[in-house]
């Protein structure tokens, strides 16, 4: 059964966890990073890629993947940011990523949102396809956000495709169909703790189905906590829950889902080894 308790699954040595997309640079951390960086590395989330969404939040995720040896950093402008994006941010963003000693990894993250629409959906296809270019220049991994513009995001990724460094559908939020669009252009999928919410049969559905070896984990932190936090804050740790939940759908261990999931973010996002994310 679904682990519902607020004791997280224990996991063996050799399985570690990787949190691919957690907002360390946001004030719900402020007062507490530390601590929580390591709470997550204790309880088996060895690594963890803090996400930029502009310039500023870019420039604090590469600072804090400098502070602790397991985390990285991922450059970009969020579609909510698209409107105040300039070519100065941009130059600064590949400025950011061209140095080695920055840990940055991925971009992103990056793409459309047509459920709040801060930004005319003209201007956020335009920066969108724009940063697609960018990423391919600098070599990296698309971490692609997509809520509510599945039929924009999906046709700007075809039209900006292949991408030889690869990508990932950010907090995945389609069904079946949508995620064999995604594979087929050979991008990776990431769970969000949504999926251990009772009303998400069709996320389920995606995680029970898609093959594991292109399936990735995150929290969304300080976003979507998944169950028995649900509403609370979100930290790297509770990842264990989201693993638990898979693990149920597709009845294997949690274990295996570390892993795997683990093997597929090293290998997109060309982390290394496991160490231990403080």
């Amino acid at each position: 059964m679904t682990n519902t308790k607020k004791n997280p699954p224990q996991l063996p040595p050799d399985a570690k966890l990787i949190d691919t997309h957690c907002h360390l640079d946001m004030a719900a951390y402020d007062l507490d990073l530390e601590a929580v960086v390591h709470a997550a590395a204790a309880l088996g989330v060895a690594q963890i890629i803090a996400i930029g969404i502009d310039w500023p939040s870019s420039a604090a995720a590469v600072k804090i993947a400098g502070r602790f040896q397991g985390v990285f950093a991922a450059v970009g402008i969020h579609p909510h940011q698209a409107a105040e994006a300039g070519d100065d941010d941009y130059a600064r963003l590949a400025a950011l990523a061209e140095k080695p000693e920055n840990k940055v990894v991925g971009y992103g993250e990056i793409g459309l949102d047509y459920a709040k629409n801060y930004a005319p959906r003209a201007l956020q296809i335009k920066e969108f396809t724009r940063q697609l270019g960018l990423a391919r220049e600098l070599q990296l991994p698309v971490i692609i956000h997509d809520r509510d513009a599945h039929d924009d995001t999906m046709r700007l990724l075809r039209e900006a495709a292949p991408f030889p460094a690869g990508g990932v559908m950010h907090c995945f939020s389609g069904d079946r169909e949508l995620a064999r669009q995604v594979l087929d252009l050979g991008f990776h999928i990431s769970i969000p703790g949504i999926v251990t919410f009772k009303n998400a049969e069709t996320l389920q559905q995606v995680a029970a189905d898609i093959p594991l070896e292109r399936m990735l984990l995150e929290t969304d932190g300080p976003f979507l906590a998944p169950v028995p936090w649900r509403g609370k804050r979100n930290k790297p740790e509770y990842l264990l829950h989201t693993a638990q939940k898979i693990a149920d759908l597709r009845n294997i261990s949690p274990a295996e889902v570390a892993r795997r999931t683990s093997d597929n973010a090293r290998a997109l996002f060309r982390l290394g080894p496991a160490g231990a994310a403080a």
